[in-house]
């Protein structure tokens, strides 16, 4: 692939809901240009950006993928992404560094909700839409037309109307010059006609409102377009690509991605329309060609063979093969062995790359996604890229010896590939907790582990790290007594507990006259604190409770350090049994963002979860419901929400404090802690 200059670059992320053929129509695109020779199919598992295994198996889109294609004279990096929740972060980081989006709706479904989302989330963000699938059963474009108007504030503006629908889509009438393109199913090829009759009318009617869109994009030209004046397709063009660049219309096409209908049409306007990477928002306030060097990481690849490939966005500056840039974050140097172009799994070298390109390099030592590449005399920081928190968690175990020995590693390399899991040793619950962002995040992840790097995990439900306390002031006695031969063992206390609700656990001695000599006081406080970490009604550790070693007697030979710890333990258990022993259980603050229309819903379901509403207020379109709910009840949140609100909700949580388990709850607790004992025996 040639060199190309930064006026002719176009960075496009291609985005929206799963199952719309985002990816097909960037097989299309590509396809056009000549670069295949065969037009790959999703089915199939042979298109160039789903190339991953569990891609392939799952027919979806799993990881972002660069596709840059030349056309024109111009190279258009084309950045397909996922189109399902769980890999929204995918969505996030290729949007970080993408100077455009095309929206890619079904002619079938509408506005779906990961649409609605990525518009949510990224408002500033020029986009086009193209309505995809015209020629299935139930296509209608008006109608997804019209919800788009009716769920988004922008001015969306068509440029293309279709010509027939489901198995009579024929092509589209294209409303700059108002002439039919006619659209060869299969190959791409366009044969222009005149407008149809019978659509004369609405076609007219429909140029009239992009008329005034790229009027409006353009002080001369509004001056003309409001004192009646005809402006001319090449004049309309002119305040088409300005809007087009500063996103204040969306313009939608529409075709048929997989029998390659309507693909060539929006690369044409991408070229002459959309915003080259120094007319972009990521170029606001600098001479990109003329500034040092200032590049994003916006994702890593982790790969068992070739190692790490990191993906950047060059803001400002060149790079070079063969040179040291600078890790701003981590304030080190990164020499670059050689650039690479990525076009899905495929690596090209090049010598040089020019401000605004997306590239990637192999195997840095100390860059992640979300580090400045830059100069050691500019070490400009670009703002890091903000990832959502996983929130479905559960406990995974490795399947055998073989598998633990080797799972550290290979949760490390995944780690370094995936911003949004987290890998957390609960040393209450024993349990290694892997944090996901859904179900389908988790499958995904145990795939990759067995599949790339030979670790099979089993994962298993989360332990609740519950507590024990008291709620009763008990003295009692410890005593170990031993004697068999030679040394005996001897140790004697009597101690008050009493619940404590200022720390965990306190340790306090009001001995008189020497009945237990001060030697052995560590020990007794040390038999105390082995004792509370298994309390009597279901094993979990013991909290809020003081101990205070008040009497005692001892042995002036049999007496030692071990015998005075086992009385205190001895003593502890005594005590936990008669002091009306409790279980304890996390309680956590959790921030619930919905839709105004589901907060009846959501507010059910909480108190249906023992949760306290503790407030709520607006979000934008959105409202917050902020509440306390007991950690137990939340194991499956992440699923609930996605279904109570069709993916339209988020949640986030933090452990707030403990609270105790009503008693119908407890006997339910201590019966499977019991049942999960004797299986382990």
């Amino acid at each position: 692939m040639k060199e190309y200059p930064t006026s002719k670059i176009r960075n496009i992320a291609i985005v929206g809901h799963g199952g719309t053929g985002k990816t097909s129509l960037v097989e299309a695109m590509i396809f056009n240009t000549g670069v295949l020779k065969r037009l790959g199919k999703v089915d199939d598992g042979n298109t160039v950006s789903d190339f991953q295994p569990e891609e392939i198996k799952k027919q979806i889109t799993i990881s972002s993928a660069i596709v840059p294609c030349e056309y024109r004279d111009h190279k258009i990096n084309l950045l397909d992404t996922p189109g399902y929740a769980d890999f929204y972060f995918e969505v996030i980081g290729a949007l970080n560094v993408a100077d455009s989006m095309m929206v890619v709706l079904s002619a079938t479904a509408g506005v779906e909700v990961q649409t609605e989302i990525v518009w949510r989330d990224f408002p500033d963000i020029p986009k086009i839409a193209f309505i995809n699938k015209m020629d299935r059963e139930n296509a209608d474009y008006y109608k997804s037309l019209n919800e788009m108007k009716d769920t988004f504030s922008d001015n969306i503006v068509p440029v293309q109307l279709p010509i027939g629908a489901e198995q009579d889509f024929k092509g589209v009438v294209d409303l700059i010059n108002m002439k039919a393109l006619l659209i060869e199913n299969g190959s791409g090829k366009i044969t222009e006609a005149d407008v149809p009759a019978d659509m004369l009318d609405e076609a007219n009617n429909y140029r009239e409102e992009l008329v005034e869109a790229a009027a409006e994009a353009d002080d001369d030209l509004l001056t003309k377009y409001l004192e009646g004046e005809e402006l001319s397709n090449e004049e309309i063009l002119v305040g088409i690509k300005a809007a087009a660049v500063k996103g204040s219309a969306v313009f939608v096409f529409c075709g048929a991605a997989l029998p390659n209908m309507g693909a060539t049409p929006v690369m044409d306007f991408i070229v002459d329309c959309m915003a080259s990477p120094d007319q972009s928002l990521l170029a606001a306030g600098k001479d990109i060609e003329n500034d040092p060097l200032v590049a994003h990481v916006f994702k890593t690849i982790a790969d068992p063979y070739i190692g790490r490939i990191t993906l950047f966005r060059i803001i400002s500056g060149k790079m070079k093969s063969e040179s040291v840039v600078y890790n701003a974050n981590k304030e080190k140097d990164e020499r670059i062995a050689q650039l690479l172009i990525m076009t899905g799994k495929e690596q090209a070298q090049v010598a040089e790359m020019q401000p605004g390109d997306i590239g990637a390099l192999a195997k840095l030592s100390v860059t992640v996604t979300g580090d400045t590449l830059a100069t050691k005399g500019n070490p400009v920081i670009i703002d890091p890229i903000v990832f959502p928190e996983p929130t479905f968690s559960v406990a995974i175990e490795p399947k055998s010896k073989k598998d633990e020995d080797k799972l550290s590693g290979a949760i490390g390399r995944i780690l370094e590939e995936d911003p949004t899991i987290i890998v957390e040793k609960n040393i209450e619950t024993k349990q290694t907790i892997l944090k996901t962002m859904g179900d389908t995040h988790l499958e995904i992840i145990q795939e990759k582990l067995a599949k790339k790097y030979g670790v099979e995990v089993v994962s298993k439900e989360m332990k609740i790290p519950y507590r024990e306390t008291i709620r009763a002031n008990v003295k009692v006695e410890g005593k170990h007594k031993k004697q068999s031969g030679g040394a005996g063992q001897y140790g004697h206390v009597w101690i008050e507990f009493e619940p404590y609700a200022d720390g965990e656990f306190v340790f306090d001695e009001k001995v008189f006259g020497g009945s237990v000599p001060r030697q052995y006081f560590p020990a007794v406080e040390k038999g105390l604190l082995e004792a509370i970490e298994e309390g009597v009604l279901a094993g979990y550790p013991v909290t809020n409770i003081k101990a205070t070693l008040y009497d005692g007697s001892y042995h002036a030979v049999d007496s030692s350090e071990i015998a005075f710890k086992m009385a205190a333990k001895l003593a502890f258990r005594k005590g936990m049994e008669s002091a009306r022993p409790v279980l304890l259980e996390p309680i956590v603050n959790a921030e619930i963002e919905v839709p105004d229309q589901y907060m009846g819903d959501i507010i059910g379901d909480l108190n249906s979860k023992r949760g306290r509403v503790q407030g709520m207020e607006p979000s934008g379109s959105m409202q917050v419901i902020k509440a306390q709910v007991p950690l137990a009840e939340m194991a499956r949140y992440t699923i609930d929400l996605k279904s109570m609100t069709q993916g339209r909700g988020k949640y986030r949580m933090e452990i707030s404090h403990y609270e105790e388990v009503p008693g119908q709850n407890t006997d339910k607790i201590i019966e499977k802690a019991r049942l999960e004992k004797e299986e382990k025996n």
